[in-house]
């Protein structure tokens, strides 16, 4: 079956409760998964590093960049794309298949309270890892400190939210566990590649950039690095908001739309 009517949870349930013990066994389930834990804490660690060679040769302080910040754009855009988006794919498929999704739908849990329950461990991840990697970058590469911090903040939790529910979606055309990595590679190689994570989108042809920033994660991405350098005028930061805030609308749109609650014949 495919999607359902979405149900309301009794307004007399205590909301925070359901959601923390849903949370909790999220994540205990997420701790048996070897695969899932290594991909959601070690990748966004490591793949970083591998922003260095791209931008050698390239004149980062004629873009007001410097390698800390080169960085510190890229270690928090792959925590988005790998704590949070491809280990989300991969729950939520693992949960339809194995009917979990469909018993916790014949309790009191409403259908959007199962979406953020199962979410929250993998959305905590990728904020804690996204600190942790930040205050790296600035003792360790000389990133400074941000010039706008409430834009850096709110690109942020943007993108926490926005993966979230990209990841219910991709969900909803995978069939299989197996293949969950496969359906959302698409999305992190395009956002790698054009929104500004393995490669500055400063450095990107004028053209190429201007296409770029319509892609899911940029708005996102541009306004981590923007709050962070200082580089975003008022006009281009409220651009990505609402770039932002018109993917979240259309993926949570797709969501109820499309999300399958079952397991697919």
């Amino acid at each position: 079956m495919s999607a359902l009517t979405p149900r309301a949870a009794p307004a007399s349930a205590p909301t925070v409760r359901r959601l923390r013990a849903l949370a909790r066994a999220e994540l205990t389930l997420l701790g048996r998964n070897r695969s899932a834990v290594l991909t959601a804490l070690l990748v966004p660690l490591a793949l970083p590093f591998t922003v260095r060679p791209a931008v050698d040769g390239i004149d980062l302080r004629a873009e007001g960049l410097n390698l800390g910040t080169v960085t510190l754009t890229a270690a928090i855009g792959f925590s988005l794309l790998f704590a949070v988006y491809t280990s989300l794919v991969s729950a939520f498929v693992a949960r339809r298949e194995e009917l979990v999704l469909k018993r916790l739908r014949t309790g009191e849990l409403g259908d959007p309270e199962i979406l953020v329950g199962t979410s929250l461990p993998a959305v905590c991840i990728g904020l804690v890892q996204s600190l942790v990697l930040s205050a790296g970058c600035v003792l360790l590469l000389d990133a400074g400190a941000p010039q706008a911090p409430y834009l850096t903040v709110l690109g942020l939790l943007t993108g926490l939210v926005l993966c979230a529910a990209l990841a219910a979606l991709t969900s909803a055309f995978t069939k299989t566990t197996e293949s969950a990595q496969v359906t959302a590679l698409p999305l992190v190689l395009v956002s790698m590649i054009g929104s500004g994570i393995a490669v500055p989108a400063q450095i990107l042809p004028d053209r190429f950039a201007a296409v770029c920033e319509l892609l899911p994660l940029s708005p996102a991405i541009r306004l981590v690095g923007g709050g962070w350098t200082g580089g975003l005028s008022t006009s281009e930061a409220l651009g990505a908001m609402a770039t932002a805030l018109a993917w979240t609308v259309v993926a949570v749109f797709a969501v109820r739309r499309w999300f399958r609650w079952e397991p697919r014949r």
